[in-house]
């Protein structure tokens, strides 16, 4: 649940630092909350260099954490009431509802927070393996904290006033400062281990389509999974200090996270058992047992945190309730426009109909096509073709999919194919990436594409029954073509020589006021720079005429420049919708295209290079 995040890192941080209130010091509350959001402020600061860099910490940090409070609770178990072990047997557990009876249940709302700090340790599950999860938690984090809570019962049985402070007052004088600096930086490195999440998860969930653009900054090139997203970072930030001031109390924050995390527990019960099932591909008996088991010992949890919802349990309520908003929405205008190019495509008769010069004036040059469409013609094609006197000999319509799967292999990452016959010099390419393939803008991405299409055309060459003659229409099969290193190409040879601008593309044109555009842009970019790779036909004799006219062509139209083409379109709903629909459509979808990343940050496109046409869509 999103609005735990932000009460995770109030609670944490808060709590932490209140150990000075038990000191000589005796700072005020204010004092106090001011601390906290200093420390706050840094964190979420520091986020944009990377945690690569203090990572190595982490572990050592966490390590001396858990190792302190398994020390101070055994020894005020010894110390204090060594008959407190009793407390292992269920016998009391029934003997205490016995007694308190409505109480009792009441207060399983203030118990669930004792195992709440264990789901921020498990928020970075895909970086771990399974194996060293549970080898963790049931050998070191699991026995740490029962002997911590079990020493603080201990010295609570003897000293009843320190209840609300019951964590520092059990502390020994001697080594308090020592686990005070402990505990806080453990405080920021779970902080760190929820916000690396947060980013994680975004991004997966836009890649998936169920979440608006956002810019992904990559911080380490080593470490995989080492993300940053600034919006995120400073909403984050934002709703944690608002948290934290507003309600100023880790009592009233502990019951907002406390219904969160028992919440998510919940939900991911039912999912598990789902995984059961179509996963494991379990008999439905056994998910139905899991399910009704856990979910009965877990919903006496979440009923007794209901209770807390209007002191402070509401927050995490009204935070979700914004998200699933907003994420529905993106999800299901980004549907409805899919869905409107599907049934809108270009017809190929069309198309064939206008003979391979397309009706208008073909100029050197590759143009790239980016569409959502994974076969056809996109609508704003025709819009285009029908608005501009002429357009690229080379056209290729780009589609980037998110699959979902974690990883693409680069030998099934381009799909590449025919659209109408061999004259029209049209293909589509289809780029797959995983939710969790790292999408870097290397400068190799127009090479490995021009390499990819030479090496189709051979391959069709070579195998009569996909081939297209020039009154043959085109038949819908792709082929995967692997991305190999450029040296290891067959179909063209390759020469690479120093860096240049990213704006290479124009170099060969005579145009004065683009050589122009071009000098003030790598003026204005110094840091931006590119591998300059050119492609020559190998000496082949027995090549097929036909092929060799087609590969030259495709050479000519690389030296001739890349240009991207993108369809900036409008969404709106018909006049005939429903209230409903105009409102998610109109309000909710059109603000979040607005200010979302757009997709030329999406796609790291250079603007000199970038043709944005607009389209106004009626869904």
């Amino acid at each position: 649940m999103p609005g735990g995040t932000f009460d995770m890192f109030s609670a944490t941080v808060l709590s932490s630092v209140s150990g000075l209130q038990v000191t000589e010091t005796k700072l005020t509350n204010g004092e106090l909350l001011l601390i906290a959001c200093v420390i706050l402020v840094g964190l979420f600061a520091l986020q944009h260099c990377g945690t690569h860099r203090v990572a190595f910490v982490f572990a050592p940090i966490v390590t001396v954490w858990l190792l302190s409070i398994f020390l101070v609770g055994l020894y005020n178990t010894i110390h204090w009431n060594p008959k407190i072990v009793r407390a292992f047997s269920p016998h009391y557990i029934i003997k205490f509802f016995s007694e308190t009876g409505k109480e009792g249940w009441i207060s399983l709302g203030g118990i669930l927070l004792s195992i709440t700090g264990t789901e921020a340790m498990f928020a970075d599950l895909g970086h771990f393996t399974a194996l060293s999860i549970r080898l963790a938690f049931a050998f070191v984090i699991y026995p740490c904290l029962v002997v911590q809570y079990m020493g603080q019962a201990a010295f609570l049985s003897k000293n009843v006033d320190s209840i609300s402070r019951s964590f520092y007052d059990s502390i020994p004088e001697p080594v308090f400062w020592p686990v005070f600096v402990i505990a806080t930086l453990a405080a920021i490195v779970g902080s760190q281990a929820v916000i690396t999440a947060t980013f994680s998860i975004i991004k997966q969930c836009h890649a998936l389509g169920c979440f608006p653009r956002v810019k992904v900054v990559h911080t380490s090139k080593h470490i995989y999974g080492q993300i940053y997203i600034p919006e995120i970072n400073w909403i984050l930030m934002i709703l944690t200090l608002a948290i934290t001031i507003g309600f100023q109390d880790t009592t009233m924050i502990g019951h907002a996270y406390g219904l969160a995390c028992m919440t998510v527990m919940f939900i991911t019960t039912f999912l598990m058992a789902l995984v059961i099932v179509f996963v494991w591909q379990k008999s439905v008996l056994l998910a139905t047992a899991f399910l009704l088991f856990f979910w009965f010992i877990e919903g006496v949890y979440l009923s007794a945190a209901f209770i807390k919802v209007p002191q402070g349990g509401w927050v995490p309520l009204v935070l979700s309730f914004i998200f699933m908003v907003v994420m529905y929405v993106w999800h299901y205008g980004t549907r409805k426009k899919y869905t409107f190019d599907l049934h809108n495509k270009v017809s190929l008769k069309w198309l064939l109909g206008l003979g391979p010069s397309l009706g208008i004036v073909r100029v050197p040059g590759i143009g790239l096509i980016y569409s959502e469409l994974a076969t056809g013609v996109p609508a704003i094609f025709s819009h285009f073709v029908t608005n501009l006197p002429a357009f690229h000999k080379v056209l290729v319509f780009v589609c980037v999919k998110s699959v979902p799967v974690p990883y693409v292999s680069p030998e099934e990452r381009f799909l590449i194919g025919r659209i109408c016959p061999r004259p029209y010099r049209m293909y589509r390419c289809i780029v797959r990436y995983g939710y969790k393939d790292i999408q870097r803008d290397t400068g190799d991405f127009e090479n490995q594409l021009i390499q990819s299409i030479a090496e189709f055309i051979q391959m069709e060459a070579v195998e009569p029954q996909s081939s297209s003659s020039e009154n043959s229409s085109f038949d819908g099969r792709m082929a995967v073509i692997s991305t190999r290193t450029l040296q290891s190409s067959s179909s063209l040879v390759v020469s690479e020589q120093e860096d240049v601008g990213v704006s290479n593309s124009i170099q060969s044109s005579k145009s004065p006021t683009l050589q122009s555009l071009r000098s003030i842009y790598d003026d204005e970019n110094p840091q931006i720079r590119r591998r300059r790779v050119r492609f020559h036909l190998p000496p082949n004799p027995g090549m097929d005429p036909a092929v060799r006219e087609e590969l030259m062509d495709l050479i000519e139209a690389k030296e001739a420049g890349v240009a991207y083409i993108l369809g900036h379109s409008y969404v709106k709903a018909r006049r005939s919708s429903s209230f409903v629909k105009k409102v998610a459509i109109d309000i909710g979808y059109s603000f979040l295209r607005k200010n979302c990343r757009g997709p030329t940050v999406a796609l790291n496109i250079p603007h000199i290079s970038l043709i944005e046409v607009g389209m106004i869509y009626y869904v």
